[in-house]
């Protein structure tokens, strides 16, 4: 079948970067709400204290900006999978402070994979081996 759009074909390098600033942009938002509801989420486990609040913030705020500039794009793709699924525990576990609801984290999972398969796309500063 014919592509209706076949100019557009030659862009297709660009779509890993909108994924890229797609998941960058959900997790700079994440951040931003658990640091808005860091005492509701401290009060939660007050056994960790206020550090693993703060860790989550500053991971969440990291992978973002890896994924944001395109540096270790697979390793922060990984990042992102892993930090997810814990997510979706957290979600089940404490629906209190849900943030994002789990179809959201299943579609960040999935462009995280697809990122991890495809790379980062265009202006990404991985290196190729």
């Amino acid at each position: 079948m014919l592509t209706p759009f076949p100019d557009l074909l030659v862009l297709g390098f660009f779509a890993p970067t909108l994924l890229r600033i797609a998941v960058a942009v959900v997790l700079l938002y994440l951040a931003y709400h658990q640091y808005m509801r860091k005492q509701e989420i401290i009060s939660l486990r007050p056994s960790f204290g206020t550090s693993l609040s703060w860790a989550a913030i500053i991971f969440n705020i990291v992978v973002a900006l890896m994924l944001l500039f395109g540096y270790y794009t697979q390793v922060a793709a990984l990042l992102v999978v892993a930090s997810q699924v814990y997510g979706m525990w957290a979600n089940k576990r404490y629906p209190s402070v849900v943030i994002v609801p789990n179809s959201t984290v299943v579609l960040l999972i999935i462009i995280s994979l697809s990122l991890l398969i495809s790379g980062g796309g265009a202006f990404a500063q991985d290196l190729r081996l």
